[in-house]
């Protein structure tokens, strides 16, 4: 094998585990098995987990069956590598996933990609929005203040934060949040526990 022939077999190989990382991603952004996923795809599950590790190219007969199971186009699936998608280890600002919440006024986007032990949220809290009770459940929990101002309630402690402030406590004490001031507020939010779980309480 002369030089060229290396050099275009490294890109393959480059390219077939940005591909695997990729589907691995997308099958745990949708906490998927890899059993199940091979299950929804009709492919085996040795065959799936040789693409997610890069170890096998993604046929064309395997691409759309496997971009329905994923409920996406197929094309971003093979995307160019240099394209601004997420990956098991990072997530592109314009590509953040929205948690579903109960409380009126309060937006949280997933910062965290699938591969994250912590689950880091953008929260957004609108001027008068808040939690509609207080909640707790498992991990711990620390917050920075980005813009704006917070009242949170910790274990019946109200503590007033602005820019710049921070917090941390754990998750299982009860706690709420509102903004009460005239301008959007905007939180880091980090949690030891995951999406699911976070937004039964908000």
């Amino acid at each position: 094998m002369d030089m060229l022939d290396e050099a275009a077999e490294r890109l393959k190989d480059d390219a077939d585990v940005k591909v695997g990382r990729r589907v691995r991603a997308l099958r745990l952004e949708r906490n998927l098995s890899l059993a199940e996923l091979a299950a929804k795809a009709g492919v085996s599950i040795g065959a799936l987990s040789q693409i997610e590790r890069g170890m096998s190219s993604l046929r064309v007969r395997v691409i759309w069956p496997l971009a329905a199971a994923l409920d996406i186009e197929p094309s971003a699936l093979i995307a160019d590598g240099n394209d601004a998608v997420n990956d098991l280890y990072c997530v592109r600002a314009n590509s953040r996933r929205q948690i579903p919440v109960k409380s009126e006024g309060i937006a949280k986007a997933l910062l965290s990609p699938p591969a994250a032990t912590l689950t880091g949220m953008l929260v957004t809290v609108d001027a008068g929005g808040g939690t509609a009770e207080a909640y707790a459940h498992a991990g711990h929990e620390f917050g920075f203040v980005i813009t704006g101002e917070v009242e949170l309630v910790v274990d019946s402690t109200t503590y007033g934060l602005k820019t710049g402030d921070s917090f941390a406590f754990k998750s299982t004490l009860l706690h709420a949040f509102r903004n009460p001031g005239s301008e959007p507020c905007q939180i880091l939010w980090v949690n030891t526990t995951k999406p699911s779980e976070v937004r039964d309480g908000a």
